[in-house]
């Protein structure tokens, strides 16, 4: 099976769980009367949208390099990612706002309806389905090395622990009685915060690979080692990189003896790039540049 074809598959696995935990929550929320269960269906209708997000830009992305795209088209899983949080952080803030109107109105005297049992068994089966799909996603995710994969497995893990707080909020105002009602909105800000922290990260890293941002120092301090590695090669500087989509670029310069012939000197600078790529993927853009020493 194709790579293309296999982030279908765990995003279709991740869709068929969203669809049916979107149903199941928004009737558990509303016949339950739980603004905290409402948030979490609000939460599993963004990872259908966001799946939806991956399945369009992974085939995309998946385009081989052509006339207007000289490093092919991995960006657009990027762009994917970047979108999948903007998605997060609306929905957070949205919850956030929501929950803060009825702690408002219960600190003014207002009564809020306690929440029915269906919506704390609604919370439980969220948590159980979301984070085993979180677990085969993020599998799947570093087997396949895609970024969206991993952002939207991510995503799955995020509803599972806001099912958490939502599971407990909802049972407390349950089984506590009247004057705890309460915390069924209290939870339900909780989980927007919860999101919000989430989308941040996704945002940050998103937000990185489209502008350019270098990767790691740790990766790029073994690419300046594996580059020494080779005989004759010496003082590799000037090291530039970057994320496209799934892929690295990678280009520095070299330092080798300036009486080597222009062949000889040929051969060190490919031995150095299929030594890279055979490290990093055969799709890494690699560029070495030879100086005479």
């Amino acid at each position: 099976m194709t790579r293309e074809k296999e982030i279908y598959k765990v995003t279709l696995v991740g869709s068929v769980v969203n669809v049916i935990l979107l149903a199941f929550k928004f009737v558990a929320g509303i016949v339950g009367h739980s603004s905290a269960m409402i948030a979490d269906a609000l939460h599993s209708l963004s990872d259908f949208v966001t799946d939806i997000i991956v399945l369009v830009f992974v085939k995309i992305s998946n385009k081989p390099q052509d006339k207007s795209h000289d490093y092919g088209h991995g960006k657009y899983e990027t762009l994917a990612l970047t979108l999948i949080g903007i998605a997060l952080m609306a929905v957070g803030v949205s919850i956030i706002v929501k929950g803060a109107i009825k702690i408002a109105a219960w600190a003014n005297g207002e009564e809020l309806a306690a929440p029915g049992i269906l919506a704390f068994w609604a919370a439980i089966v969220s948590i159980v389905l979301k984070e085993a799909v979180y677990w085969y996603s993020i599998v799947k995710a570093k087997k396949l090395n895609s970024k969206a994969v991993e952002a939207n497995a991510w995503h799955h893990r995020s509803d599972a622990l806001s099912s958490i707080g939502t599971a407990v909020g909802i049972g407390g105002a349950i089984f506590f009685g009247d004057r705890w009602t309460i915390l069924d909105p209290v939870a339900s800000v909780v989980v927007g915060a919860f999101i919000v922290k989430v989308a941040f990260d996704l945002l940050k890293n998103g937000i990185g690979d489209l502008m350019e941002q270098s990767l790691p120092d740790q990766v790029e301090e073994e690419i300046l080692q594996l580059a020494s590695s080779v005989p004759g090669v010496t003082e590799p500087h000037d090291l530039r990189t970057r994320r496209i989509g799934n892929h690295y670029a990678i280009e520095l310069h070299i330092l080798m003896d300036g009486d080597l012939s222009l062949k000889e000197a040929h051969d060190k600078a490919s031995e150095v790039e299929e030594l890279l790529r055979q490290h990093y993927g055969q799709e890494t853009h690699v560029a070495v540049h030879v100086e005479p020493k």
